[in-house]
């Protein structure tokens, strides 16, 4: 189809309503001007798979959080792949160690909020010689979100492709709401 996996696909082909939500860091038109396709991607400098772990995979659960993204000599900054799911803590590594592979990533920046060493534990059961940097929030949501917002605003951050389930979770997240 030729407006598959397009933003005027989402809403033709599938009615999806796609509005801006005045009060969220991003909106439609940033997220679709910093939109490359596959074949314009500079060469990469580093490669990460970042991962915000569930600790459960109950049907309540939040999802696990897994993107894939690349840097450019430049200093501009592309989302290559979003891997997000819910599932229990073996699959989520595997699939991030999956990802990992697939991209030739440099390594795997986790959260460790959740878990602490048993999130680098379970990746190092899957690969053990993955490389593993663990990462503690200590700030809120918001003032994590609030800088990688920016990238996309001044044009140094964009999208690989299209990735409905990230796109609209990032259009809807208000810092107010956490």
């Amino acid at each position: 189809m030729k407006y598959a996996g397009t933003r005027l696909g989402q809403q033709e082909l599938y009615g999806a309503i796609l509005d801006d939500n005045p009060g969220a860091l991003w909106n439609r038109a940033m997220l679709e001007q910093g939109r490359i396709q596959t074949k314009d991607l500079p060469p990469l400098v580093r490669v990460v798979v970042g991962i915000d772990p569930a600790v459960t995979s109950g049907e309540d659960s939040d999802s696990t959080g897994i993107v894939v993204a690349g840097m450019s000599n430049d200093g501009n900054y592309y989302i290559l792949e979003d891997a997000t799911l819910k599932a229990s803590p073996q699959v989520w590594a595997e699939k991030a160690v999956s990802r990992f592979e697939a991209h030739k990533a440099d390594r795997i920046i986790a959260e460790t909020n959740n878990g602490g060493d048993l999130v680098l534990h379970l990746l190092q059961q899957v690969k053990s010689s993955v490389p593993v940097k663990k990462v503690t929030a200590t700030r809120g949501k918001a003032v994590r979100a609030e800088p990688i917002a920016a990238l996309f605003e001044q044009g140094r951050a964009h999208l690989v492709g299209y990735f409905p389930e990230l796109e609209d979770e990032l259009c809807e997240y208000e810092p107010a709401d956490r």
